[in-house]
C-alpha cells in the first residue's frame, strides 16, 4: 500500500490538510514515525520534534510488550499482560527503558527539551499502529502535559486498536486498516529498522528546510 515511510508520510500529509498553516505541533515517535513525521510537518508547515516513547517488553520476548512508558514517566500498561510479571520484573524493565529513552533524547535530540505544548494542537505520528502501546504512552505524555488537542495520525492501523485509540484523543486520522492486519511492516513495500544516524540526518535535513523557508 505504501512503497516506503516518506510516500506514506506524504499521502497522511494530504489527508492532515485540514491543519496546513495552522501552528500545530508534529510529535513523531522514534524511529519508525521519524521520516513519517518529517513528511507531515513540511506539509503543513508546523512544528516538528521527536517524542521519546519506549514499548515495556517481556524479558523472555522482547518482542511483544506489555506497555510502554513516554519520556516524563506517562506510563500505560496492558493490565492483563501485566499480570505475567511481578511488581519488581515491571519497575526493572521501566527502568531499563529509562535508561534507553534517555540515550535516545541525548543521541537523537542532542539532549534538547520539547516546547511546552499546553493549550496547543499536537499530532502524534507513527508509521503504524500494532499494539498502539508506544503511542497510548505517547497520548499519556501529551495529557500530562496539558496540550490543547490531541491528534494522532498514522498510515495503518488495526480496526480494534483505531477504535481504542480514538476513545483517548480529539481526533485519528488512519489511512489504511486492512481487515488481515498482523503488523505494521506489511503495508510496505521498503521495509527496514531505522538507525540512530538516519534519525538524527532526518532532523538535519528539518533543520535545512526549516531555514530555507
Amino acid at each position: 500500500m505504501f512503497a516506503d515511510r516518506k510516500d506514506a508520510g506524504r499521502k497522511l500529509a494530504k489527508a492532515l490538510d485540514g491543519y496546513k498553516d495552522k501552528d500545530v505541533i508534529v510529535l513523531a515517535v522514534p524511529k519508525g514515525g521519524v521520516e513519517v513525521g518529517f513528511e507531515v510537518a513540511k506539509h503543513l508547515n508546523a512544528d516538528f520534534y521527536l517524542l521519546i516513547s519506549r514499548k515495556l517488553p517481556f524479558p523472555y520476548n522482547p518482542e511483544s510488550g506489555f506497555g510502554a512508558i513516554s519520556e516524563d514517566g506517562s506510563t500505560f500498561i496492558f493490565n492483563e499482560a501485566a499480570t505475567w510479571l511481578s511488581a519488581g520484573e515491571t519497575e526493572e524493565i521501566k527502568e531499563k527503558q529509562i535508561q534507553e529513552i534517555k540515550r535516545r533524547i541525548n543521541k537523537l535530540r542532542g539532549s534538547k527539551p520539547l516546547p511546552d505544548i499546553s493549550n496547543k494542537t499536537v499530532i502524534l505520528v507513527d508509521d503504524g499502529l500494532a499494539m498502539g502501546s508506544t503511542m497510548r504512552a505517547s497520548i499519556k505524555y501529551c495529557r500530562n502535559q496539558r496540550a490543547g488537542s490531541i491528534i494522532v495520525a498514522v498510515p495503518v492501523s488495526s480496526m480494534r486498536v483505531y477504535k481504542e485509540i480514538s476513545r483517548m484523543v480529539d481526533e485519528i486520522v488512519v489511512l489504511e486498516m486492512p481487515p488481515d492486519f498482523m503488523a505494521v511492516a506489511q503495508v510496505y513495500e521498503n521495509w527496514y529498522d531505522v538507525s540512530d544516524d538516519e534519525v538524527v540526518d532526518i532532523m538535519r535535513q528539518w533543520e535545512r528546510f526549516k531555514q530555507g523557508n
